[in-house]
């Protein structure tokens, strides 16, 4: 009896590449354990397992030593702790660095002596920014004044700490410098901005950053530390860049999203067009440099390509693959590419999607989900679906099912004026966008009456949204770890989350109507469609409640529903042995709800 495709495809493992050592060795994550642990990789030997952790984790390199930072939580609950590793031990023993198992500690940049990481042990809800000495374990607070530090960086000299801070406004941030205990700050905290650091300069003169204030789409600019000048090194008025800067300065890996795939290209510190990098349609995850400035890892994925790290030649831009996941030729003939399509909505605005048509050829194809689809939405809000490998979809699509993946408005990657076009009182225009998708699916030949909604995190939210308050549309949804009511959500949600949420979503204590007015939860009596919902029970950011208040609900009201709760998973599934448990159930859901006959 050949494998059931959902099985293949969910087995496949996945590679994360975290860092580069001194002597090329690479620091990688691979889920073939289970959940992602550390692997190293040296040369033409094999992986090395390093860690076997009870749950997923990431690890960086101490430049210098043959020492590993390790950062790891308990059961998806991001109360990350932060261990050491040595490892040329024979034993593989961690040894803690950061423990209090009651709060949250991230890492954000390593030197040869300190560590520099976020913490909310202060109050529970502001993330503070602390220095500590590797040698002597002393620590110094450099940054305590509330609010939310999200990133940071050390200058070349060690003098002077970069971060970047979360404002009050909606998908905004500054720049903070700390030198000599005394802070500053670099970018105007008031501004409708985003900024993120890139790096320094080699002397230290100025800060690079990926930044889109005074304008829609991000660029990449020198900031002069002295002046405070912004100077812009490269731009696209049409797309979103980000760039990663080599440790010696000398390079810029500028990443430009188009489409949802990012073409690469490297570049002079002063912007100059150096080389362009071919690597195949996709998208790369968290760029490393080499220390030396010779060579960048990338983790690249395409949407019929898994993960795979590839190490790019800094003068040339050619690539080498050092390792990824193994696709059999018989499971990789069958995988579905996507199209990029535009969806118009009734405000006159467009759509970006990405399409992946239902197989009818294939063995395990099943001829009554022809003409059904599913609208596989991303979490965020301000996140964004991109052109990348997911076994979900894949297996959805050669079944038979067409998967239609928005980028409803509120998505990053399309500049700031659509992603701002959801925040807090125009939430239900994002819900909205929804009903364009329902009415634009019998143009491309699918059955309107035979669509799904899918969603994770914000997405599960939408697809509650979607059956409550357009009953008429949907013909089943798929919640996972979604937000019920938004009201619910925010009370209950981890603190040091709330204060960022809230300014995506509205306050508590001033948008309460409205925030009640976008919540799924208060349209319970409109629901038909029935709905599988999945959880975590130990999420923080959507709290368990949120699934089992509306399992409840739809209990009392009669209608039909699944709830699966995974008791060692936080905000999704990290493990593989839960989701082997929970998409083919969801499958299953959906081929009884969908299919034709």
């Amino acid at each position: 009896m050949p494998v059931d495709l959902m099985t293949q495809l969910l087995s496949l493992e996945n590679w994360l590449g975290f860092d580069i050592d001194d002597d090329g060795r690479v620091l990688a994550g691979c889920d073939a354990p289970g959940s992602t642990q550390l692997f190293e990789l040296a040369g033409d030997a094999a992986p090395r397992q390093l860690t076997d952790l009870p749950t997923r984790c990431s690890g960086r390199y101490v430049p210098g030593r043959r020492m590993i930072l390790v950062s790891h939580d308990d059961g998806g609950n991001e109360r990350s702790q932060i261990s050491t590793l040595d490892p040329d031990d024979p034993q593989l023993r961690l040894e803690p660095l950061v423990h209090d198992p009651a709060y949250q500690h991230v890492i954000h940049d390593v030197t040869a002596t300190e560590l520099v990481y976020s913490t909310n042990r202060r109050n529970g809800v502001d993330m503070d920014l602390v220095v500590r000495n590797l040698d002597d374990g002393s620590e110094r607070v450099v940054y305590d004044r509330g609010g939310y530090a999200v990133g940071a960086a050390v200058s070349n000299d060690r003098e002077t700490i970069a971060f970047t801070r979360l404002t009050a406004k909606p998908i905004s941030t500054a720049i903070d410098l700390v030198r000599g205990g005394e802070v500053s700050t670099l970018t105007d905290p008031d501004a409708h901005a985003r900024h993120s650091l890139v790096g320094f300069t080699p002397d230290d003169s100025a800060l690079l950053l990926a930044s889109n204030h005074d304008r829609d789409m991000t660029a990449i600019v020198s900031y002069d530390l002295n002046s405070g000048e912004p100077t812009t090194l490269v731009a696209d008025d049409d797309h979103e860049l980000d760039a990663a800067l080599s440790k010696d300065g000398s390079t810029l890996l500028v990443r430009t999203m188009i489409n949802g795939s990012e073409l690469l290209s490297l570049h002079e510190p002063d912007g100059q067009l150096r080389a362009t990098v071919d690597l195949p349609v996709g998208i790369v995850v968290a760029p490393v440099w080499a220390a030396d400035g010779s060579a960048v890892l990338v983790t690249h994925t395409g949407p019929t390509a898994p993960t795979a790290i590839f190490r790019i030649d800094a003068r040339t831009g050619r690539t080498e693959r050092v390792t990824g996941t193994e696709v059999s030729a018989g499971l990789r003939d069958h995988l579905v590419d996507c199209r990029v399509d535009w969806v118009p909505t009734s405000d006159g605005e467009q759509i970006p999607v990405f399409v992946y048509p239902g197989r009818t050829d294939h063995p395990q194809s099943v001829a009554a989900l022809q003409g059904a689809s599913v609208i596989h939405i991303h979490g965020g809000p301000e996140g964004m679906s991109s052109r990348q490998f997911q076994s979900v979809i894949q297996a959805l699509a050669i079944y038979g099912l067409t998967v239609v993946v928005p980028n409803v408005r509120g998505s990053a990657g399309y500049g700031k004026r659509w992603v701002s076009l959801d925040d807090v009182e125009k939430r239900l225009d994002s819900v909205g966008d929804l009903a364009a998708l329902h009415a634009w699916l019998p143009s491309q030949g699918l059955d309107a009456s035979r669509s799904a909604l899918w969603g994770a995190s914000y997405g599960g939210y939408m697809v509650l949204a979607g059956v409550s308050m357009q009953p008429e549309l949907w013909a089943a949804g798929v919640d996972i770890v979604g937000m019920s009511s938004l009201v619910t959500f925010l009370e209950n949600t981890a603190p040091y989350r709330r204060q960022a949420r809230e300014r995506e979503y509205g306050s508590l204590e001033h948008d309460r109507a409205m925030l009640e007015a976008a919540s799924p939860i208060t349209y319970l009596d409109q629901i038909r469609a029935s709905l599988m919902i999945i959880h975590g029970a130990n999420d923080p950011r959507v709290p368990l409640s949120e699934a089992e208040q509306i399992a409840a609900a739809l209990e009392s009201k009669g209608i039909p529903h699944q709830l699966k709760v995974y008791a060692d998973e936080g905000h999704g599934l990290a493990k593989r042995a839960n989701r082997m448990d929970a998409y083919p159930a969801a499958y299953r859901f959906l081929k009884e709800q969908l299919a034709k006959g």
